[in-house]
């Protein structure tokens, strides 16, 4: 094939470049404009995670914003609101036209924890030398701000769950209160004052620390309500003509959700207050200012079943009318009332809670009784004192039982086919591998029937038996009575501990309540009721946890899972055990529950050294009667007849 001509050779030379030119225009043409989708994307990813580093602003006339100063703006805007606690989302592609576009954006603002602010806004956009910016104004944050306004919010709390007793009766309810105040301008003598007040306080049992008072009324406005006390109104009322008249007393009434009385299972129950600013600072955003919560007991535990959920309005603040002054009311933005709280059910029995207060009311010493019925396992009374406890010493004492133990001691020996009859010697002293055991006040009996050993409490008797039941023989006796095994009561218990014997040293100390062995007041109740019924049922004390409520954490016990509900305990020994506890009423150390009305009272009493001072010892009394089973502790209270005793007869008469 013949070369071309180098004329015909320039002329394909000179249509070259134009080729090229053609394919380069056609590479242009083929690039794709993204739109402002990404621009806007980017925004609201950045608003929800508090940067804007990288995203383009600009002020409606045009001017670059530093992504800081929007930051800046945005929480400005937002007023009440945390700028923190926004979560934007892009409802719809924005659309563009002339170099200019509108997105449509969700916002959300979580006021407090569950409760939110949804709305939609609207995000502008401009295209500058083919890049998209964002519009930045007060409406960016909401449609309705203006410059120089803000986003006001107002909480209300709502009305908080009662707690219910065991017939759905409220235990806690809404009940007046009275306030009580100093308003600083109006004190003439600040000492008098102070010493009038707490003169008054005192008379009624409340007695209240008042040596930072001073300091307060120092602090504060001349005109400003300085909070002292609250009382409940009956208890203010008896002091109302000592300190209504004092110069310098203010006084506000209000409701608050209490219990019949102050003392009424106030350590179970708890108490409910104003968040405290330690509260507000140690889980941000989940109450708020002026919010009333749970701050012990189940009130503290279920609080967020009990609290329910705030009521919300939002309106614009910071508008100013023409003459300056604060503008008419703002339209309100957004609004939603409060959801109430949820009932929480206990298995409590009011009539029995209130006769166990009535008898541990003249306790100065820690003290706690525990009633549960014999049928159920029911939990009917948790009490503690002196003045309803500020520790639920009922579920969480733990503490040597002494010779209350002996109910399970004797009920393992009794299986073991030791009778009521049967001789066992009680010596004034028992020696076991160098070890001394004696019994309360130097006693002796000799050799006397089983049940007198029981009736009286001889401690030499119980030591001797000890060798009949090997490591663990008592240990597994205890368990079958729950002691030691995992409970969920749905707030914390100590549930006991009865450890395997290593020596005969300590299986002698343990079978009289003593060594190693521990108990809470709960866990001997619910023993005491498994022996009346002759079998293990698991106690409880939460009824009908609604949905939503937290799942209670068991609380576990050394010996692990406790029987199946129904297990029996062996009959004839539950029998003779029946026997030897009525003993101790007829004719032991418990004569003082003798003549208590109603049906036979059975019961064993226990005085259990704490330390190495024979002096120091706790104050037991268990047993039950009909179908109420009861524990009695007195921390070092000294005998379990002598001061538990009465206790319990003080309970059993109450409930007539």
């Amino acid at each position: 094939m013949p070369f071309p001509s180098s004329k015909r050779r320039r002329r394909a030379l000179l249509r070259l470049p134009v080729v090229l030119v053609l394919v380069g225009a056609g590479l242009v043409a083929c690039t794709h404009d993204p739109g402002p989708a990404p621009a806007l994307q980017a925004f609201v990813d950045g608003w929800s995670a508090g940067h804007l580093d990288g995203v383009a602003i600009e002020s409606p006339d045009g001017t670059l914003l530093a992504p800081s100063d929007v930051l800046t703006q945005v929480a400005a805007l937002a007023g009440d609101l945390d700028a923190k606690r926004v979560k934007a989302t892009v409802a719809a592609p924005p659309q563009a036209h002339d170099g200019r576009a509108s997105g449509s954006v969700n916002v959300e603002w979580t006021v407090v924890d569950g409760v939110g602010w949804p709305y939609q806004t609207t995000v502008d956009l401009h295209q500058v030398d083919g890049a998209w910016r964002i519009v930045f104004t007060p409406a960016t944050v909401h449609p309705q701000l203006k410059a120089g306004e803000h986003l006001a919010v107002d909480l209300v709390g709502a009305q908080r769950g009662a707690i219910l007793d065991g017939s759905g009766g409220a235990i806690v309810s809404p009940r007046p209160v009275i306030i009580v105040g100093i308003e600083p301008g109006r004190v003439k003598d600040q000492a008098a004052l102070i010493a009038a007040l707490d003169s008054a306080f005192r008379s009624i049992g409340t007695p209240i620390d008042l040596s930072d008072l001073p300091d307060q009324l120092a602090a504060a406005k001349p005109n400003a309500f300085v909070t002292v006390v609250t009382l409940r109104r009956e208890a203010y009322e008896q002091i109302r003509s000592r300190i209504h008249d004092l110069p310098g007393t203010v006084f506000r009434e209000a409701t608050l959700p209490l219990a019949p009385t102050r003392a009424f299972a106030r350590a179970l129950l708890g108490t409910v207050g104003d968040v405290t600013r330690e509260q507000l600072d140690a889980a941000p955003g989940r109450y708020f200012v002026g919010e009333q919560i749970g701050q012990s007991g189940l009130q503290e535990s279920y609080d967020d079943l009990l609290r329910g959920r705030p009521g919300l309005t939002i309106t614009v603040g910071g508008a100013q009318g023409a003459s300056g002054q604060a503008a008419a009311p703002a339209e309100v933005l957004y609004h939603a009332d409060p959801t109430p709280g949820t009932a929480l059910r206990t298995s409590l029995d009011q009539k029995v809670q209130s006769a166990a207060d009535a008898a541990l009311s003249g306790q100065s010493k820690r003290a706690a009784l525990v009633a549960v019925r014999v049928s159920d396992g029911a939990i009917l009374a948790v009490a503690n004192g002196p003045n309803g406890g500020e520790v639920n010493l009922a579920f969480t004492a733990t503490a040597p039982p002494g010779s209350a133990f002996k109910m399970v001691t004797a009920l393992a020996v009794l299986r073991m086919g030791v009778t009521p009859d049967t001789p066992v010697a009680c010596p004034k002293t028992f020696t076991v591998d160098g070890r001394t055991f004696t019994n309360s006040g130097g006693e002796e009996l000799g050799t006397v029937p089983f049940r007198t050993d029981f009736a009286q409490s001889c401690n030499t008797a119980f030591a001797s038996l000890a060798v009949r039941l090997g490591r663990d023989g008592l240990a597994q006796t205890a368990a079958s009575l729950g002691i030691g095994t995992t409970w969920n009561l749905g707030v914390p218990v100590f549930t006991g501990s009865v450890g395997v014997n290593e020596s005969t040293v300590d299986a002698a100390a343990a079978a009289f309540g003593q060594g190693t062995t521990l108990v809470s007041p709960v866990s001997l109740a619910v023993a005491t009721a498994a022996v009346a019924r002759g079998s293990w049922r698991t106690p409880s004390l939460l009824v009908q946890l609604p949905s939503g409520a937290p799942t209670p954490t068991p609380s576990p016990g050394p010996a692990g899972t406790p029987p199946a509900d129904g297990t029996a305990l062996q009959a004839d020994a539950v029998t003779a055990l029946h026997a030897l506890m009525r003993e101790v009423v007829r004719s032991g150390t418990a004569t003082a529950l003798a003549d208590v009305p109603g049906q036979p009272v059975y019961a064993k009493t226990g005085t259990a050294e704490f330390d190495n001072n024979p002096a120091h010892t706790h104050a037991w009394t268990i047993g039950w009667q009909g179908d109420i089973a009861f524990a009695v502790f007195v921390e070092n209270g000294g005998s379990g007849a002598g001061t538990a005793v009465p206790i319990a007869e003080s309970f059993l008469r109450g409930l007539g």
